[in-house]
């Protein structure tokens, strides 16, 4: 299995350190992954630290990270280009870490809801499968619930890996670790484990 060290990045911020168990980040100012949907802009600056894997797998990561400006955001990333992706984890808004995910094909949608752990210390799972994605969180690293299932473009490779940005300034340090991707889960979706 790659280490945390095996990466490549897209966007390389200014201060980044990563070792095989580890990838400390701190974000630059005004980074952020969005493609047009409401704001009417396109931003793809981000901070994406990318695995290419083949065909179906399955990624997770714990992530630890104070979250205290609004759309400071921090998870993981599943990119085919800069028009068809999907990012989640927490993201920091109305005075909450929530959980939630964008999913892009042109242009982006968000889907979010408030986080029941905490949301400085979390784990994020993503699953590829069949043209299937699934995302699932946990405060433990041991239950998963579903956080997401949305169709997703079928393809030979994909890019996944540690994601994370600050729209309205610079400064988000974030920890990335427990870093794991293989073959794709195929639990049942009410499978917890």
């Amino acid at each position: 299995m790659p280490g945390l060290e095996d990466g490549r990045w897209l966007n390389e911020p200014k201060k980044s350190n990563a070792s095989h168990a580890e990838l400390s980040v701190t974000t630059d100012v005004n980074t952020d992954f969005w493609r047009e949907t409401h704001y009417g802009f396109v931003r793809d600056n981000g901070h994406f630290y990318a695995f290419r894997t083949e065909c179906d797998f399955t990624a997770q990561v714990r992530v630890r990270a104070h979250f205290e400006h609004l759309y400071d955001q921090a998870g993981l990333m599943v990119r085919l280009d800069e028009r068809r992706w999907v990012k989640t984890g927490i993201e920091f808004s109305d005075g909450y870490g929530l959980l939630g995910s964008v999913l892009t094909d042109n242009a982006s949608d968000w889907a979010t809801g408030r986080y029941h752990g905490d949301p400085s210390d979390f784990w994020i799972r993503v699953t590829v499968h069949g043209g299937v994605l699934r995302i699932q969180a946990s405060d433990d690293g041991e239950t998963w619930p579903l956080v997401r299932l949305c169709p997703f473009p079928k393809a030979d490779h994909y890019f996944v890996g540690p994601m994370c940005c600050t729209p309205e300034r610079a400064g988000l340090e974030v920890r990335f670790s427990a870093w794991q991707i293989g073959r794709a889960v195929g639990k049942d979706l009410h499978d917890l484990t």
